[in-house]
């Protein structure tokens, strides 16, 4: 993820208007309605203008595809299964977890302003996307935020440890307020997908390797156990083929425990100590998680998203498989 999420020097720049179109054509051209759309192409760019590009405009692509084919649900309509003062349960009906796991944020911030604390787990859904789409939201309502997702296993006997990780993605935020807010988005378990990676990482720093499988399996149980998936996939109950995972979005007031200002103050005071520190072997710059893509997105809107090789050719496939201009030309 970390080689996709930084494109060639010299890559061609793109006005990120021009892909919104292109993600917005594309979603209407399979089904979605207007608002679903627009939504879906607001934040797949949102993600290319942060240098987040693992999760940006090119996966439209793949759903496009399992819209059209019908592997998801192009017109869900999702439902409340559950619910409390300071909880909810979404069912996606089977659509793109986008639309559960945004609403679903929206909702529980209104719990967690009532209640100090909210929870949401959605259900019966595809990708839901980047788990720092969700735990930004809350930044501006003096929240704290975590995320995760959980998505089918099936798991057998003699596989690699690795895989009882899933795909492990994982956010957290905390709001500053003059200096750019925390928010850590990653993949616990990427980087050791590959075996000869993980080989020399295991050898170097077993309990590294160990604490990312874990952390993968949190994901897993909190994000999808709990949102029903079975492990046997044999008896999930979903209808749609794609409609293989969960999320879950736990959101909370910093007043339960501190005064906001006082606390975003500090925040501010760390993000900028943290600026002053030597930066890694190989990078320029010390980061708080969230400052550089900060960064990159006022770079984005003014000089234009840049696309790696991989990624103009993710979204020429897709134009020509649905009869589009690329966003470029």
């Amino acid at each position: 993820m970390l080689r996709i999420n930084k494109p060639p020097e010299n890559a061609p720049r793109v006005d990120h208007h021009r892909l919104h179109d292109f993600v917005l054509a594309t979603a209407r051209t399979v089904g979605l309605s207007e608002p679903r759309a627009r939504l879906l192409a607001d934040l797949l760019v949102t993600n290319d203008l942060r240098g987040v590009f693992s999760h940006g405009s090119h996966q439209i692509a793949t759903y496009a595809r399992l819209l059209r084919d019908g592997e998801l649900n192009s017109d869900p309509q999702i439902k409340v299964a559950r619910e409390t003062a300071n909880s909810l349960l979404l069912d996606g009906d089977g659509g793109l977890g986008y639309f559960p796991s945004y609403e679903g944020t929206q909702k529980i911030i209104d719990k967690a302003r009532d209640q100090g604390i909210a929870i949401l787990l959605t259900q019966n859904h595809g990708h839901f996307g980047a788990a720092g789409i969700y735990a930004r939201l809350p930044l501006e309502h003096d929240m704290i935020t975590f995320v995760t997702s959980g998505h089918q296993l099936d798991l057998q006997p003699d596989e690699p440890l690795i895989r009882a990780a899933g795909g492990s993605p994982m956010a957290f935020s905390a709001p500053a307020d003059e200096e750019e807010s925390l928010v850590l988005d990653f993949g616990a378990a990427h980087g050791l997908f590959h075996s000869e990676t993980r080989q020399k990482f295991a050898e170097m720093a077993p309990g590294l390797v160990l604490r990312c499988i874990g952390m993968g399996e949190v994901c897993q149980s909190w994000g999808g156990l709990l949102a029903g998936l079975t492990m046997d996939p044999a008896t999930s109950p979903w209808t749609y083929p794609g409609a293989d995972q969960g999320a879950m979005v736990i959101t909370f007031r910093i007043d339960l425990f501190a005064d906001p200002a006082a606390f975003k103050k500090e925040m501010d005071e760390y993000v900028r100590r943290i600026s002053r520190l030597q930066p890694l072997d190989g990078f320029d710059e010390a980061h708080m998680p969230g400052g550089i893509e900060a960064l990159r997105m006022q770079q984005h809107r003014s000089d234009g998203v840049p696309l790696g090789e991989w990624h103009q050719k993710r979204l020429q496939q897709t134009a020509k498989e649905f009869d589009l201009p690329v966003p470029w030309e």
